[in-house]
């Protein structure tokens, strides 16, 4: 079982580095065909792809935070992160069908 950490962005990095979590790989894109039943992929995920994770059993885990409209598409860093109340959030994405 591995840790995937999906951003761009060198705060999330820095964020993920002071709370101790573990990340196996870093990466900037996700590929899917890399993941395995098991495996732990944190980060933003389009719900579609939070969806594949989850259909190969492996878990996702968003970084949630509560961000200000003036805050959103800006790059922050660790502190703007904290302040914002970054956490980690666990969910399970199932796609229903396609239409």
């Amino acid at each position: 079982m591995a840790t995937y950490f999906v951003t761009r962005h060198g705060g999330a990095l820095e964020w993920a580095a002071r709370h101790n979590i573990r990340i196996d790989h870093a990466l900037s894109h996700l590929r899917i065909e890399e993941i395995q039943p098991g495996d732990v992929v944190i980060g933003v995920l389009p719900v579609h792809l939070a969806a594949e994770v989850c259909a190969k059993s492996a878990r996702y885990i968003q970084i949630a935070m509560d961000l200000p409209e003036q805050c959103r598409g800006i790059e922050l860093s660790g502190d703007d992160m904290e302040r914002h109340g970054a956490r980690l959030v666990e969910y399970r994405v199932e796609r229903v069908r396609c239409m």
